[in-house]
Formats: structure tokens, C-alpha cells, sequence
């Protein structure tokens, strides 16, 4: 009876997972669930703390002497025709136009082959095994479908296409031509303007040099800048997004802290840079679960806050990069998930200890 109950929980579990898997997924391929989150920006908006203000100042006008030239008879002009130039010109016509002939060259066919499909390609959904890392009791709740693909079958069929097609070549035939002579214009008749030019008479007299006016000095405003947070755009759409399938199981993220500090060192920045950084570009609007660890020596208590606060510290240095802090989870398991036998009391070697402290991450559902 217990069976019977398990296997139509199961079932109805697995129906619903099915109705929310991706509606078009591809063999071999990974997906996750995620939330477009709310994304802010910083601006800076410059305040006027004092407004900017004129300083008004008069400046009388100032005169000079000045020569100036004037026209007493206006220039005028005299017209004079020259007579158009005359010359000779040979013309080249056709007397005889070039006649053409045709002739026609047949089509030519050469072998080939057409590759037929005769079974199309199918994919089908098949379950995968359990996570090892899986915190429920229940295994299958931390198990993915793959959607897992076969490729079609096909055979190929001789057949021939056409080389060439038929076609008509035209053979040109040889035109006769001839001249004649004609008489044409060199230059055309044209009436010449002669300029008699105007006089003119230097006079003397007083003019403004500057105008009176007001010289207007600007004060400039003070103003202070203040930075606000603004709603870039606003999120809230759930979708699925394909992803490395690697990056649903935690990977290595090789930090080496300081004994019992959760600092970041110049080395571990650059190594978040280069390491996750890159995944995040590529999978905008996926979570980030930050995981870090432990090993066995020291206190339980002490090892879960340290860890935590590992965590904490590499979502913190995220979010200064830009990253949106709804899309990252930083979680601390302290001494609780050793990946070898070094448990307390049990003696071990520096570097099989070196392998429990260790930080993490991976891609999960948003």
C-alpha cells in the first residue's frame, strides 16, 4: 500500500515538473528558471544652491576720424561685335549595317545523386540521477529531465541534373562604313563690353569708433551634486533560459583566504573577475548560489560564521561590480559538508584538510 501511494505521489510530482518544463527544448541540452529582477541605477542631479546673478557696468561711446572714398561719375561701358569663326568637320557613318548568324548548342546533362531522409529524428524526456549534494530525504526531488534526442536515417538515390542547358550563339557579322564633310561654327558671333571705369574722391569725417554700452558680468551659481537611485526597469517575468549544463552542479571557485578571515585579497577579486564574472554576462536574469566551506578543526559555531561570512563577501563584491543582489544567495555550510573523512578527531593530513576548505557556485532556479 505504501508503494502504491509513493508511486502516485511520484507521478503527480512528475506531471507537474513536466507542464513547467521548457516548451521547446533541445537534446542535451540544460535549463533553469529565472526572474527578470527590478534593475536601479545611480544618477547624480545637480542641485542650485545659490542661483547664478548679473553685474551691470556702463561704457561711454569713443569717436575717430576717418578718410573715406566716394564715387562722383559712375563706371559705363562701350559694346564692340566680333563676327563668328567658321571651320571644317569629316563625319563617319555606317553605309552598310553588319548582318549576324546564329547557331545553336545543345543541352548536356551530367550524374549526381539526392540523399532522402527515410526515418525523422525524434527526442523524447528521460529522467536523470539524483543531485549528491541533495538536502532533501526525498532523492527524486533533486533530480532533472533531460530532454535526450536521436538523429534521422537516410539513403541516397543516383539521379542526373543538367550540366548545361541549351542556348543560341550569335556570330557577329562585319559592317562597311564611309565619311562626308560638313561645315560647323569655331566660334559664335559675340558682343564685347568695354569698361570705362568710374571716378571717385577722397572725403574726411568724424565717426563712432565704440557705441556707448553695458558690460554684464556673470556670477556663476553654486551648486552641489546629490546621487539618487532610479528604476531602470522593472522585472517580475519568469522564464527559462538555457545554460551550461555543467554550471547546475556546484564549480570551483579557487579563493585561498587567509586563516579565519573572510577578507578578499587583490588575487581573490581578480579571480571572481575572471571566473564569475563571465557566467553571469552570459546568463543575465539567472541566480548565483554562493556556497563556501570549512574543515573539521575549530568549533562548529566559529566555522558555519566563517564560512557565512566568505559567502557574504564574495556576493558583496558582486553587487559593487553591478550585479543585481536579488539574483545571488550566499549560503555558509561551515564544517557540515566534508568532502572527505576528516571529521573531528580524526587525523589527517594538512592537504586532505585543504580540500574541505573550499568555495563554490552554481546556477540554480530563480
Amino acid at each position: 500500500m505504501k508503494k502504491s501511494l509513493f508511486f502516485a505521489a511520484f507521478l503527480a510530482t512528475a506531471t507537474i515538473w513536466a507542464q513547467d518544463l521548457p516548451s521547446n527544448p533541445e537534446p542535451g541540452k540544460c535549463y533553469v528558471r529565472c526572474t527578470t529582477p527590478d534593475v536601479y541605477e545611480n544618477q547624480s542631479v545637480s542641485v542650485t544652491v545659490k542661483p547664478a546673478y548679473d553685474v551691470l557696468k556702463v561704457v561711454p561711446a569713443t569717436y575717430k576720424t576717418v578718410t573715406e572714398r566716394v564715387l562722383v561719375k559712375e563706371e559705363s561701358k562701350v559694346l564692340k561685335v566680333i563676327p563668328a569663326k567658321w571651320g571644317t568637320e569629316t563625319v563617319s557613318y555606317v553605309s552598310r549595317a553588319a548582318a549576324e548568324s546564329l547557331r545553336v548548342v545543345p543541352a548536356t546533362f551530367k550524374r549526381s545523386s539526392e540523399t532522402i531522409e527515410i526515418k525523422p529524428a525524434y527526442a523524447q524526456w528521460e529522467l536523470g540521477s539524483p543531485a549528491p549534494d541533495c538536502a532533501s530525504g526525498n532523492p527524486d526531488d533533486c533530480r532533472y529531465w533531460c530532454y535526450k534526442g536521436y538523429p534521422a536515417e537516410f539513403t541516397t538515390v543516383s539521379t542526373e541534373v543538367l550540366a548545361s542547358a541549351a542556348s543560341v550563339e550569335t556570330i557577329a557579322g562585319t559592317a562597311k562604313n564611309s565619311t562626308y564633310t560638313k561645315r560647323v561654327m569655331l566660334e559664335p558671333a559675340k558682343v564685347v563690353e568695354e569698361v570705362i571705369p568710374a571716378e571717385y574722391q577722397t572725403i574726411t569725417k568724424t565717426v563712432i569708433d565704440q557705441p556707448a554700452k553695458s558690460i554684464k558680468e556673470t556670477i556663476p551659481a553654486v551648486t552641489k551634486t546629490v546621487t539618487k537611485e532610479v528604476l531602470k526597469s522593472k522585472g517580475g517575468l519568469t522564464s527559462w533560459k538555457e545554460v551550461e549544463c555543467a554550471l547546475v552542479e556546484y564549480q570551483a571557485l579557487p579563493i585561498n583566504w587567509n586563516l579565519g578571515s573572510a577578507s578578499l585579497t587583490s588575487e581573490a577579486k581578480s579571480i571572481i573577475d575572471s571566473r564569475l564574472m563571465p557566467v553571469l554576462e552570459k546568463n543575465p536574469g539567472v541566480k548565483l548560489e554562493i556556497a563556501s566551506h570549512t574543515d573539521s578543526r575549530g568549533t562548529s559555531t566559529s566555522n558555519q560564521s566563517l564560512s557565512e561570512r566568505r559567502a557574504k563577501a564574495v556576493a558583496d563584491y558582486l553587487i559593487t561590480k553591478g550585479v543585481n543582489s536579488s539574483l545571488l544567495v550566499a549560503n555558509g555550510y561551515g564544517e557540515r559538508r566534508l568532502k572527505n573523512r576528516c571529521a573531528d578527531g580524526v587525523s589527517c593530513t594538512e592537504r586532505e584538510h585543504a580540500s574541505n576548505r573550499r568555495t563554490e557556485f552554481r546556477l540554480i532556479n530563480n
